[in-house]
């Protein structure tokens, strides 16, 4: 255990952080999942709002250093191949 204040400080913020981090990615997983399974039901409509807001919410995470600039367009582009893909089997 750290006995210098500025060690626990740090601590501290680190614990801070972690939760916030934790909550972001969690929240994301469930928007991904959520539009899988849209996808999955062949609802275009839904899927499609789901992609959309699945892109902003990761690129607000790559822009806040949550995860990686290139592994949220990397599940973006994933992802909309996807929809486009399910979309011409139509």
């Amino acid at each position: 255990m750290a006995n210098i204040k500025s060690a626990k400080k740090r601590i501290s913020v680190i614990n801070k952080k972690t939760a916030i981090n934790r909550r972001v990615k969690n929240s994301l997983k469930a928007i991904i999942k959520n539009f899988y399974k849209a996808l999955a039901a062949k609802d275009f409509d839904t899927a499609k709002e789901k992609l959309a807001l699945a892109e902003k919410k990761l690129m607000q995470a790559a822009a806040k250093n949550t995860i990686h600039k290139n592994a949220a367009s990397r599940k973006v582009s994933r992802m909309t191949l996807a929809y486009n893909k399910a979309k011409a089997e139509e």
